[in-house]
């Protein structure tokens, strides 16, 4: 349950570093909605300093909650990053002031945010994961969190920075999609961008991105 009172994170603890000292870490978040859905009205007014508060507040609640899910969870287990997404949505913002565009510019940047952390999470297993199996990634699901993905993750997300270069907006709708589990609709409000050019961007993606993948 959402309240305003100062409140601790879902993840109270963890044990880091290579070195196998315990390292307890108290995350404390004002839980306050409608502080969340300030900052998200006035990001979409172009109040840039919103933007850096309001993505500062969303990182560290993925970032807690996939952790969380990545250490209590079974390996074999998986989860859908969308699940991750919307819950954060629905813990942090009040969702009856929220205008359908502002959901859509919420939703976009989480999906930048997962993927920046699946991918950081991925390398820091890297070392561990070496091996010569071929890369196997399924664009038409999303992001899922699973130790077993690693190697998919940081495939896609070398090829997209580099589709990025030559066709930038192509290379969001898939960062939106399968990071972040947007609908068509939702990418549609975001990018600004008809329906049939969504389809249109995420056809040429998935196979440019699937052919350099299969190299």
């Amino acid at each position: 349950m959402l309240t305003s009172s100062l409140s601790l994170s879902p993840v109270q603890a963890e044990t880091g570093g290579e070195s196998g000292h315990e390292c307890v870490i108290f995350c404390a978040f004002v839980h306050d909605p409608t502080e969340i859905t300030t900052l998200l009205k006035a990001w979409g007014s172009g109040d840039q300093a919103a933007l850096d508060r309001l993505a500062e507040r969303v990182y560290a609640e993925l970032r807690a909650m996939a952790r969380r899910h990545m250490k209590n969870e079974r390996p074999e287990n998986t989860l859908q990053t969308t699940a991750l997404v919307h819950e954060v949505y629905v813990r942090l913002v009040d969702t009856t002031k929220v205008e359908w565009h502002e959901r859509a510019q919420f939703f976009a940047m989480a999906a930048q945010m997962m993927r920046r952390i699946l991918v950081d999470a991925a390398r820091a297993r890297r070392s561990h994961k070496r091996g010569g199996m071929a890369v196997k990634v399924n664009l038409d699901e999303t992001a899922v969190l699973s130790p077993g993905r690693d190697r998919s993750i940081l495939a896609l997300d070398e090829a997209l920075a580099e589709f990025a270069q030559v066709a930038p907006r192509q290379a969001k709708v898939v960062e939106l999609r399968y990071f972040g589990g947007l609908t068509e609709e939702e990418i549609v409000a975001v990018l600004n961008i008809s329906p049939r050019t969504v389809r249109r961007d995420w056809d040429l993606a998935r196979a440019w991105l699937l052919r350099e993948l299969s190299h």
